[in-house]
């Protein structure tokens, strides 16, 4: 479903509001971890996300049907001290359909424009089977760590991720 359909579908909550709440509560999301299933020994998962307390998930429930897409969950299960709920995109057809034409229709304010555009990047070289080559991997690796601050809150360093392609390579 298009962004354009969207907006024809008789919804309560209107299209800023959902950009000015990600804006806030939001976050385009590339995991990046070792996988020797790939060929590239890396899998790339893009994720958009939305947070918010139980107390809230009602605007996450509207969020999800404007969108017609992606499922909603507790955020961190294995704490119970943490009551937040998430709502998360991940399969990449409804991202490329629904979830990146919408925010390229209504665009950020802020910095996060810039790490959305490096997300839909992102995901159209996955679309384009780019994530495949080593070429490919490198230029997501290097994109997403340009991300959110820099990749500031990355576990793993993108030099490590370099070295597991290295081997992988060696393997081969």
């Amino acid at each position: 479903m298009s962004a354009d359909n969207q907006q024809e579908r008789s919804v309560s909550i209107n299209p800023w509001y959902i950009t000015g709440f990600s804006e806030g509560e939001g976050t385009f999301h590339i995991a990046l971890y070792k996988d020797p299933k790939m060929e590239t020994s890396v899998k790339v998962i893009p994720e958009f996300h939305v947070n918010q307390s139980y107390l809230r998930i009602s605007t996450l429930k509207e969020i999800q049907k404007y969108f017609g897409c992606g499922y909603i969950k507790a955020n961190h299960v294995k704490n119970s001290r943490d009551t937040t709920y998430v709502y998360v995109v991940r399969n990449r057809d409804e991202l490329l359909n629904n979830t990146i034409p919408f925010f390229e229709r209504y665009k950020f304010r802020s910095v996060k424009q810039l790490s959305f555009e490096t997300f839909a990047k992102i995901v159209r070289m996955m679309a384009k089977g780019q994530h495949r080559t080593k070429a490919g991997i490198r230029k997501i690796i290097d994109l997403a760590y340009t991300m959110n601050v820099g990749g500031k809150y990355r576990l793993r360093k993108k030099e490590e991720l370099f070295k597991i392609l290295k081997s992988s390579e060696t393997i081969r």
